[in-house]
């Protein structure tokens, strides 16, 4: 009987995620395509990345998905590094942050929106990708904006530019770049080419339409 209730309860939990996730409960307008960019949380490796790839928009993230719609169920495909390469309800995504962050939806410009299509079939075939944990392009896997990138590659969407592990005001490798390369056992990467959410969220072929704060205690939207 234990067994049971829990097992209701944990059922009925996901019911009320997926309410309170909704997009019409956030007063999100979603489409196929659309990208989600997320703010840093209090990692060391998140705050590590928003950090040294700042742009002139002075943006804030350090992750992004993009949506696909089916069937009426909103879907995003990302690459986390717990996850890989996947593809979780809308529901799932939000709740999957255990602290504040703030999820900025972005659109391809008209000029460009033609690229969605075969950008989501090839998203769909590279499902099941381990996370690239080096960054470096050339490695097993895929990072959350090396993904990105990729799907949109043969529509030249965004471009690569040369990575930085620097603190923008010292001119030294910041410390969470630095632990993180130690414990894989290889060199920072510095120069080679490569991509973030920042210099993505950046680019003059996508336009923000929106935000929204998740928090698991408390839900608001702005628009």
């Amino acid at each position: 009987m234990r067994f049971l209730i829990c097992l209701l309860i944990n059922v009925l939990s996901v019911f009320v995620v997926k309410a309170q996730y909704s997009p019409d409960e956030l007063n999100i307008d979603l489409q196929t395509g659309d990208l989600l960019f997320c703010s840093p949380t209090s990692g060391e490796l998140s705050k590590a990345i928003d950090q040294v790839t700042q742009t002139g928009k002075e943006t804030h993230f350090d992750h992004i998905g993009i949506v696909d719609i089916h069937n009426d169920t909103v879907y995003v495909l990302h690459a986390a590094p717990s996850k890989g390469v996947c593809r979780e309800t809308l529901a799932h995504f939000f709740y999957s942050y255990k602290e504040k962050v703030i999820i900025s939806t972005y659109r391809l410009n008209d000029k460009y929106a033609k690229a969605i299509p075969a950008a989501i079939k090839k998203a769909y075939t590279l499902l099941g990708q381990p996370y690239n944990y080096s960054y470096i392009l050339k490695d097993k896997g895929m990072y959350c904006s090396e993904y990105i990138y990729e799907i949109f590659a043969a529509d030249s969407i965004f471009i690569l530019n040369p990575m930085t592990f620097k603190n923008p005001q010292t001119g030294e490798f910041l410390t969470g770049w630095v632990d993180h390369y130690k414990k894989l056992g290889i060199p920072i990467p510095e120069g080679e080419p490569g991509c973030n959410p920042n210099g993505m969220a950046a680019s003059d072929k996508i336009e923000m339409t929106g935000e929204v704060v998740i928090d698991n205690k408390a839900l608001k939207s702005k628009w």
